[in-house]
C-alpha cells in the first residue's frame, strides 16, 4: 500500500524543481508541456504540483497516485503520493485492508479517491442517530 507510482525521467525532474505547495509554475520553460507554453494552458494551475506540508491537502480523485493529474506530488520525497498516504488523506483506518493483491492498483486507488471520508460518514451517522433518538423521546 505504500507504493507510489513510478516517474519518467522528465516526470522526475518536474517535480524537483516543484516547491511544497506549489506547480509546474515552478518550472524551466525547457521542460513545461507544450501547452502550457501557450497562453491558453496558464489556467491549468492544479496539476504537476505538490502538496504543502502545512496546508490541508487538496481534494483526491480516482488519480491520485499519477503526479501530473493534480497536486498529488509529495511535499517533500521526489514521488507521487501512494495508496497509503491516498488512504490516510481521506480518514481511512491505518490499517484498512484494500485487498491491493486481489483488486489491484488502479481499482482501489479508484475506490479511495470516490470514497466519502470515513470520518464524515461517521460524524453524519452519529448526527442522524441522535435526530431519531430525540425524535423517538419526543413519543414517549
Amino acid at each position: 500500500m505504500h507504493r507510489s507510482a513510478k516517474l519518467s525521467n522528465l516526470n522526475l525532474q518536474r517535480i524537483k524543481f516543484s516547491q511544497p505547495g506549489g506547480t509546474w509554475k515552478d518550472w524551466p520553460k525547457k521542460i513545461l508541456p507544450n501547452c502550457y507554453k501557450k497562453p491558453s494552458g496558464q489556467t491549468f494551475t492544479s496539476v504537476y504540483g505538490r502538496l504543502s506540508p502545512n496546508k490541508p491537502a487538496n481534494t483526491l480523485t480516482t488519480q491520485f497516485t499519477r503526479y501530473g493529474t493534480g497536486r498529488y506530488g509529495h511535499y517533500e520525497q521526489d514521488r507521487a503520493l501512494s495508496l497509503r498516504e491516498g488512504a490516510i488523506l481521506q480518514t481511512f483506518p491505518q490499517k484498512y485492508d484494500f485487498n491491493v493483491v486481489k483488486l489491484g492498483i488502479t481499482r482501489v486507488s479508484r475506490h479511495i479517491g470516490n470514497a466519502l471520508p470515513p470520518i464524515i460518514g461517521k460524524l453524519i451517522g452519529n448526527l442522524f442517530i441522535k435526530s431519531l433518538y430525540k425524535k423517538w423521546i419526543k413519543i414517549i
